[in-house]
């Protein structure tokens, strides 16, 4: 029996961010109903962030949706508002994450839906909080990434650069999973539900704690450096390097002790420590003109050899071949109520030694109304 099994949560979420914090908790056992428009349901299903389309729909849709129920229902119809709330009032956890102001306007905001179920515990992630001059602003990855200072810290000193993934969407996602979590966890000693906000913005500076903590320190901004960086408060060999046939990673390490074991001479006389931040430069560029001498293989064997820490740099095709990838049982097969089946990771969660799988792909738009109110809204209704 999976943790949150018989712990029902509504979503009202969209697109990315809080649709993978309710995978979350579908992943640890939670009943997931996404409520969705009917005709397009999530902007997901149709908004293709990449060109691949699984049966009809975006493939991102189906990563992020799986193991969810779908129920359509205008939000704006009294009929349908009636049917939600016979939902909400059953529920654990009502959350969306739509701009401040949206549920107020539906009717279904933390303090009404609060009027109907005293314990229900509502999450929220907006893109910049509910106060203050940027409010109404769109909640976008790459635009989070770009206010927050996040898009300075990545790529060699020059233009910014994001990272290739929607990362502030996935953060804070998680931030509200384990908010969620927290609060179920208090409700069971106190019965008491709870409120729980997050915003993308403060996820993108959680993010970079590390960073900031040391600029509020020392008052400089991080300067990025010129070759191969990896970190901009990492000295050298920190960064990835181009061999003869592919690509090394190096962390921290020793400028003379990888002189002499790479054979390297011109690195010999960097002895003093400081030197690896302060010259991490013309050191970086030594190395990696060093470096397209040899293969991944030769300067691997090398470096493993003495401890060093280093890695190849594997592309997915490359990293799905390996054992180390294989042994951890990442990927599952999941199906569609109409047969499509399709591969997608699991939970990276093991409780108890066992690994979180559910063969449950991703819901057809409002394919579980029927079933959702025969068995939670008549019931509710006492029909």
């Amino acid at each position: 029996m999976k943790p949150l099994e018989d712990y029902l949560v509504i979503d009202f979420s969209q697109f990315l961010s809080g649709p993978s914090a309710s995978l979350k908790l579908a992943d640890l056992g939670a009943r997931v109903i996404k409520i969705e428009k009917p005709g397009t349901g999530d902007i997901c299903r149709h908004l293709y962030t990449s060109n691949v389309i699984m049966n009809g729909e975006s493939s991102v849709f189906h990563a992020i949706n799986r193991n969810k129920e779908s129920f359509a229902a205008d939000i704006k119809n009294e009929f349908d508002k009636e049917q939600i709330r016979a939902l909400v009032k059953q529920a654990d956890v009502v959350m969306h994450n739509f701009r401040p102001g949206v549920m107020e306007r539906l009717g279904f905001d933390y303090e009404r839906v609060k009027q109907i179920n005293p314990s229900v515990i509502y999450g929220e992630i907006s893109g910049y909080g509910n106060e203050g001059p940027w409010k109404d602003k769109p909640g976008q990855d790459l635009l989070l990434q770009s206010l927050s200072g996040l898009t300075w810290l990545t790529g060699n000193a020059g233009s910014p650069v994001p990272m290739g993934l929607s990362i502030i969407d996935m953060l804070a996602g998680n931030h509200l999973a384990q908010g969620i979590l927290a609060c179920l966890f208090r409700r069971t000693i106190s019965g008491e539900g709870a409120f729980v906000q997050v915003s993308m913005l403060e996820a993108a500076i959680d993010f970079q704690f590390e960073a900031i903590t040391t600029y509020y320190y020392d008052g400089k901004l991080p300067e990025r450096s010129e070759h191969n960086n990896a970190h901009a408060y990492l000295g050298a060999p920190y960064g990835i390097y181009k061999t003869d046939n592919g690509y090394i990673a190096l962390a921290m390490g020793s400028i003379p002790q990888l002189g002499a074991l790479l054979g390297c001479d011109a690195l010999l006389g960097y002895a003093d420590g400081a030197e690896a931040f302060n010259k991490r430069d013309e050191i970086k560029a030594i190395l990696a003109a060093h470096l397209l001498k040899g293969t991944n293989e030769q300067w691997l064997g090398i470096l493993q050899a003495a401890d060093i820490w280093c890695a190849e740099v594997l592309a997915w095709d490359q990293l799905m071949q390996k054992e180390g990838f294989k042994v951890l049982d990442m990927l599952q097969e999941v199906g569609m109520s109409d047969g499509f089946k399709y591969q997608t990771t699991r939970s990276p969660i093991r409780i108890d030694g066992e690994v979180l799988k559910s063969p449950k792909g991703s819901p057809k738009l409002g394919e579980d109304n029927k079933h959702i109110i025969s068995q939670l809204i008549n019931r509710q209704h006492g029909k």
